[in-house]
């Protein structure tokens, strides 16, 4: 079964990767992530009522997440089951291609450095204002390319790491709750006066099911590191040693401080969301404030390689199990 497994992780990323997520096919039926977004938001309607106490909001978020998890996981299992083995892993690989976001995220990251190149400091907080929530208006030019560095390196762990550990782990149904689980978070996991209590599980079950994955994606980047010239891949892990721990995240702090550290810039730190400055320590606080379009491409092209030793490893694991099977 792990061979399977490892196999149809190996299979979701490379199609994932060749092919993505037709538009033509969101334009027709929408896109899982907006499937589990439309439940989140009828549970949040209808489970979260502003008057209630902090106490029943935590415990009806609590319960929003168990039935969020329980249809997703339903769902991933279903289609799983139908296919089955043979051809029918190959339908499961293409059903799973479609939780996984390397050619988006590759995409959404490197429009950011187009558009700094061609239209300026203008274009650029256009561009990087689809990727980050943080105020655009707030940013220089040097702000915008770190911003657009940071979401590619935070996302590598949320957005393909994560969603292909946990279907290697658990098959569909394991990648389909992670989605589910990662999906809450970003939409009530914030620290609102509406979601603060109502959002509390779906944030912190996030942080525990991206652990694995972050860490996993910054030993990633340092291998990557090694292997592309004037990359660093010893600051790269000195960077995560000395600094992972203290962001504000438990996980993004792993894959920035590699990626900072591997680049030579410096990312995080204090950032504006909605008007309010949010304190957070500097990842490779040493390395160049002044980013820019070029660092971003530098980025996006020890993002390729960690990704495609991530795809390597994958098929090499399928190997040596069936070998030793």
């Amino acid at each position: 079964m792990q061979v399977s497994l490892f196999i149809l992780a190996f299979l979701s990323l490379a199609i994932e990767a060749a092919a993505g997520y037709p538009d033509r096919l969101y334009r027709a039926i929408g896109h899982p992530v907006t499937w589990i977004g439309a439940l989140i938001s009828l549970l949040d309607r209808h489970l979260n009522h502003d008057g209630a106490a902090p106490g029943i909001r935590k415990a009806a978020g609590v319960a929003a997440l168990l039935a969020l998890i329980a249809v997703s996981g339903a769902a991933g299992f279903t289609v799983q089951r139908l296919c089955g083995d043979g051809v029918g892993l190959l339908v499961t690989a293409l059903a799973a291609s479609t939780l996984l976001a390397q050619r988006s995220l590759h995409g959404h990251v490197a429009a950011v450095a187009d558009a700094l190149d061609r239209e300026g400091l203008a274009g650029g907080r256009r561009a990087v204002a689809h990727i980050v929530g943080r105020d655009p208006e707030s940013l220089d030019e040097a702000a915008v390319a770190r911003a657009a560095i940071e979401s590619l390196a935070e996302n590598f762990s949320d957005g393909v790491i994560a969603p292909a550990f946990w279907l290697a782990a658990a098959g569909l149904p394991g990648a389909a709750v992670y989605k589910a689980i990662n999906t809450a978070d970003s939409m009530i996991g914030h620290r609102t006066p509406r979601h603060g209590a109502f959002g509390w599980a779906s944030a912190r079950l996030d942080d525990l099911v991206n652990l694995p994955a972050s860490r996993l994606t910054a030993l990633l980047l340092v291998a990557a590191a090694a292997l592309s010239p004037g990359a660093s891949a010893r600051d790269a892990w000195r960077a995560v040693l000395r600094d992972a721990r203290h962001h504000r995240s438990p996980n993004a702090g792993w894959p920035e401080a590699a990626m900072a550290g591997a680049l030579g810039v410096s990312l995080a730190g204090p950032r504006h969301y909605g008007g309010v400055r949010v304190e957070d320590a500097r990842m490779n606080a040493g390395g160049r404030q002044h980013a820019t379009a070029g660092d971003i491409r530098r980025a996006l092209a020890l993002y390729r390689l960690a990704d495609a030793l991530f795809i390597a490893a994958l098929a090499l694991a399928a190997a040596l199990l069936m070998l030793h099977g």
